[in-house]
């Protein structure tokens, strides 16, 4: 398994820890109905979960980009480096969304945003 492949892996528990930080934050929180708790979550606890929903939709094109630029042979290094600087942008993402950093945070969803073009690119030119 390669790096970008771990970095999959890693990438499917982000939005787990998001969803967690903000069950956390929501102190008395009821799971029983966690989807009802969590649209009457406030503050950060609610900027912690709208990261794990955004987190939910990035991994799908995150994941195909590096099974395609696997499967096709591209330069193993460059997909490892960018799904790496993936990962890592998509957890500060989540960190700028609980902080209320919105420009911050707009800048780290770009940037993550662009790896995963940047795989289909290398994907290409294999």
């Amino acid at each position: 398994m390669t790096l970008a492949h771990t970095m999959v892996l890693l990438a499917i528990f982000i939005p787990i820890g998001f969803a967690a930080a903000a069950k956390i934050g929501a102190g008395k929180f009821d799971n029983t109905r966690p989807r009802e708790n969590l649209e009457r979550l406030e503050g950060w606890p609610q900027r912690s979960h709208w990261a794990q929903q955004n987190g939910y939709e990035a991994f799908p094109p995150f994941a195909a980009a590096v099974l395609v630029a696997h499967q096709v042979g591209a330069q193993q290094e460059w997909v490892d480096v960018l799904a790496v600087l993936f990962v890592v942008l998509r957890i500060v993402y989540g960190l700028f969304y609980i902080a209320d950093l919105s420009a911050w945070r707009s800048a780290a969803w770009a940037g993550a945003f662009f790896c995963i073009i940047g795989l289909f690119l290398l994907a290409a030119q294999a």
